[in-house]
């Protein structure tokens, strides 16, 4: 049997019609179909998804603000003083190694006398720019890196009445020549502050205090 050139444009016709219809109908199931993570849970599949962050902002109380005051004085001022009480603490620490074993008050002043001026030179006209609430954490400072507190240093090297006038005076200041330093419970902040100064700086440890 002939196909006459009407019948075979009408079957092509057709048969792009039905393969349309195919592709249509595949490309429809294929946006019927969602794709997503999922999660196995006692043999059943459990969709998951990554939810978006939410940040939570609250104003602070008055105690918060006052505490967040209080630690960055407190940090700002261990910033300032911790270079100082280290090159105290260097100069100190070498005397002290010095003076081990020696008994004679001769000798011993000598060997004070011979790095006096370093600690003057350091020290006379920076400790004059500091606060007072910057003097007493210098004190504590000095504390960590020597072992001594400020009251037993000035005695060895100046003599019991020159520590007294020291002392006399710190008083009127509401301070102390002989706070001690206590890293696990009264000073663990500027503990904490000191270490980050270190890491920050890449200070060596020199400190001497008994409580490190």
């Amino acid at each position: 049997m002939q196909i006459n050139k009407k019948n075979k444009i009408g079957f092509c016709f057709c048969f792009m019609l039905i393969v349309f219809n195919q592709f249509a109908f595949s490309q429809q199931k294929n946006r019927d179909t969602i794709q997503m993570e999922a999660i196995l849970y006692n043999g059943d599949t459990i969709p998951s998804s990554i939810l978006s962050n939410i940040y939570v902002y609250s104003k602070l109380t008055e105690a918060q603000k006052e505490a967040i005051a209080k630690y960055n004085r407190l940090k700002n001022a261990v910033y300032v003083t911790y270079p100082y009480a280290r090159k105290a603490g260097v100069i100190l620490n070498e005397i002290n190694a010095k003076l081990i074993g020696v008994e004679e008050n001769s000798t011993r002043r000598k060997i004070i006398n011979s790095r006096e001026k370093d600690l003057k030179r350091e020290f006379t006209t920076p400790l004059t720019n500091l606060s007072i609430y910057q003097g007493k954490v210098l004190m504590k400072l000095i504390n960590r890196e020597t072992g001594n507190n400020c009251y037993d240093i000035i005695k060895e090297y100046k003599g019991g009445l020159t520590a007294r006038l020291y002392q006399t005076v710190a008083f009127f200041f509401s301070s102390s020549l002989k706070q001690p330093y206590d890293p696990s419970n009264d000073d663990l902040v500027i503990e904490r502050i000191v270490l980050e100064v270190q890491r920050l700086y890449g200070y060596p440890e020199i400190a001497k205090s008994q409580n490190l």
